[in-house]
């Protein structure tokens, strides 16, 4: 009985640098691709972002990129703090929140409706912009480590919320959520921007 050769492929050193430099072109062409970066940032309920944001005057995309670092667009998240929905609001911030727009209506099993969720975090959003006169740094510092953390650390540490003094942050949490949320706020931009001009 005769056996088949068994034939093996073996590449010089340069074809295997070659080989390796196409595939490293083409995997990176392929994943900074539009298709799997939206893949990757979803936008789920854009109608219900952008009515929320416009309303309140905030960036619809700031509202994206804070939905993916608090939830990764998931409805029933829930923080080991006790932080509901979307926008992972805190209970006792969310009821404030309930009484200041007047929602008679309101309990904390409703924050895990996306409607309510995101119009309530957006208003909270447009709350923390107007108290830091438009100051995207500290909106988002304040959205986690808490507005009077981020009053404590103006008036006593001295930090400008500048994007250049992110490091003076206190907390390493806020710290890495800011740059976090940044980070998604520009790509959210660059993927879906030009769609909704």
């Amino acid at each position: 009985m005769l056996r088949k050769p068994i034939i093996v492929y073996t590449l010089s050193l340069p074809r295997l640098v070659i080989t390796i430099v196409l595939l490293t072109i083409v995997g990176n062409f392929l994943w900074f691709s539009p298709w799997v970066q939206k893949i990757i940032y979803p936008l789920p309920h854009k109608e219900t972002i952008f009515k929320y944001a416009r309303q309140n005057d905030i960036d619809p995309y700031l509202v994206a990129a804070i939905i993916r670092r608090e939830s990764k667009f998931w409805i029933w998240a829930e923080s080991p703090q006790g932080a509901k929905g979307l926008m992972q609001l805190m209970p006792q911030t969310a009821e404030w929140i309930a009484q200041e727009m007047d929602m008679n209506d309101y309990s904390h099993d409703k924050l895990y409706e996306p409607h309510r969720n995101i119009k309530m975090g957006c208003w909270y959003l447009a709350n923390l912009n107007k108290e830091f006169q438009g100051n995207i740094i500290l909106v988002i510092a304040s959205y986690n480590g808490g507005r009077g953390n981020v009053r404590q650390w103006i008036d006593e540490k001295g930090w400008t919320g500048q994007e250049h003094s992110i490091d003076m942050i206190p907390y390493p949490e806020t710290r890495a959520y800011v740059k976090g949320v940044l980070q998604d706020y520009q790509i959210y931009r660059n993927l879906y921007e030009k769609e909704s001009d």
